[in-house]
């Protein structure tokens, strides 16, 4: 007998996925860790929010609304929108791998850039489909050559915008540009889990295209400027075809109750989140600066983070940076796996964390 028949086997293509590896969190040894490799906010969550999880906590033994109806609502009524063409999920990853599972099937094709958002292609792969990645032009996303790789196999489009870990974003007249440009079939994915930070008059998240084309959908996350991360909350905005497709194969209960208080909390409490977006402004610039001014080169970011780029130099180098800064307590994220072997994503973290970030590289980089 065949020693393959001995074993459950996942089925072909699934071994050939490279697991999604999160930021490190740790720096051995060291008293003082900042974390600036997740992108998570200095600003922590609304008291709002907090709050309204708390209070969450009396009814555990309770079922979640499977609707997650309260926070629907909220961001219904902060953006404006028809409640019936939104949906939440255990984060955007979760809604991310539902359209790819209700949409994609083995033999079809799915775009993706050459320094997307790692899941994209974790999610195509897994659901049998192919990924094909297009290059970018320094790190920056171009229509043209998206449109170029469509062929009668493509059934979706990933973007982000902005891009992750880039930081770079694409006009709002190019995503229109470039949902024309593609077959009415094809899904154009729009995640714009950063859009909260953006300060650029000729950029838009989505909402305008989402509802006025049948093909487009939009994705958001409550991990990045409403400090949510642990409760892992996303929300797509999409048609109600798509809406209604999803919900068939959606978990009934995706969404735990906390979660949904405090996101409608937090969503509502826009101060909050405006000068959580202040904060990454001022201090997104004075990072960016202080650090081109060493020499290094700094991938301009609209978002709260930061791609910086090392010297092809002995000793100079980011995995040689990588280490330095760990050593200090500053812990980055390497970026080697999406295809930037030499450069590193920095949060904008607190004010200590920022000055800290730029001292310990002035030192990496005067070093002989």
């Amino acid at each position: 007998m065949s020693t393959d028949l001995q074993s459950p086997s996942p089925r072909p293509g699934i071994l050939d996925i490279a697991a999604y590896v999160p930021g490190k969190e740790h720096a051995p040894g060291v008293a003082k860790v900042y974390k600036l490799s997740s992108n998570e906010t200095p600003m922590g969550a609304s008291p709002r929010a907090i709050e309204a999880f708390q209070k969450a906590a009396g009814k555990l033994e309770i079922y979640p609304d499977g609707q997650a109806l309260e926070l629907r609502e909220a961001i219904a009524s902060v953006y404006g929108l028809n409640i019936a063409n939104l949906m939440c999920g255990n984060g955007s990853d979760e809604l991310l791998g539902l359209l790819c599972h209700v949409y994609l099937a083995p033999g079809d094709e799915a775009i993706i850039t050459e320094h997307g958002f790692l899941v994209y292609k974790i999610q195509i792969m897994g659901a049998g489909a192919t990924p094909v990645t297009v290059k970018e032009d320094d790190c920056q996303v171009t229509v043209d050559a998206i449109l170029a790789a469509v062929t009668p196999k493509t059934k979706m489009v990933f973007l982000a915008n902005p891009g992750n870990p880039t930081g770079t974003y694409v006009p709002v007249d190019e995503v229109r540009r470039l949902q024309a440009g593609l077959p009415k079939n094809v899904i154009l994915v729009l995640d714009a889990a950063y859009a909260e930070y953006v300060r650029r008059n000729d950029y838009e998240a989505g909402l305008e295209l989402v509802s006025s084309n049948p093909n487009v959908v939009m994705t958001r996350t409550f991990s990045k400027i409403h400090g949510l991360a642990a409760l892992r909350i996303g929300w797509m905005y999409a048609p109600l075809a798509i809406i209604d497709a999803l919900n068939r194969v959606r978990g009934p209960f995706n969404m735990n109750a906390p979660a949904i208080a405090a996101g409608a909390a937090a969503i509502r409490d826009q101060s909050f989140a405006a000068a959580a977006a202040e904060h990454n402004l001022l201090w997104l610039g004075k990072v960016t600066g202080a650090l081109t001014s060493l020499g290094l080169r700094v991938t301009p970011s609209v978002t709260n983070f930061v791609l910086i780029h090392f010297p092809d130099v002995d000793g100079k180098r980011a995995p040689e940076a990588d280490e330095f800064l760990t050593s200090r307590g500053f812990i980055l994220r390497a970026v080697r796996g999406y295809g930037l072997p030499n450069a590193l994503r920095m949060t904008i973290g607190s004010v200590e964390a920022n000055e800290g970030v730029i001292a310990a590289l002035t030192e990496f980089m005067g070093q002989p």
